[in-house]
């Protein structure tokens, strides 16, 4: 169980780096994709930094349990959150990759809390 969830942590760690160095950069899609969920230019800060603690609390939880179940929850949250913006705008297209990631961060929590 501990080395899934150490690949799966690592993965998403990955994923949100990427996604919030698009985020820190404004990619064109990116901000579009922003303004049609109806979140204003001045969170994308916020965005990033949610990101990129949720990125290291995961790597950290390999030492620390605790942590790696608390920085999974958080992401679950920031993901649902996801879900529900997009849905809330009638974005179809963008749902399915939040809700995939939301199911990711809640297996990683399931993995964590199985190896404490």
């Amino acid at each position: 169980m501990f080395i899934a969830y150490a690949v799966l942590a690592v993965l998403m760690s990955a994923v949100l780096l990427v996604s919030a160095g698009a985020k820190t950069l404004r990619t064109q899609r990116l901000t579009a994709q922003m303004t049609a969920l109806g979140l204003p230019e001045g969170i994308l800060p916020l965005l990033v930094v949610a990101q990129v603690a949720g990125a290291g609390g995961l790597v950290i939880g390999l030492r620390w349990g605790s942590l790696g179940i608390a920085a999974a929850v958080g992401l679950t949250l920031y993901f649902t959150g996801a879900v529900a913006s997009h849905l809330r705008v009638g974005d179809y297209r963008g749902t399915p990759p939040a809700a995939v990631l939301t199911i990711v961060a809640i297996a990683l929590i399931a993995l964590r809390a199985a190896t404490l």
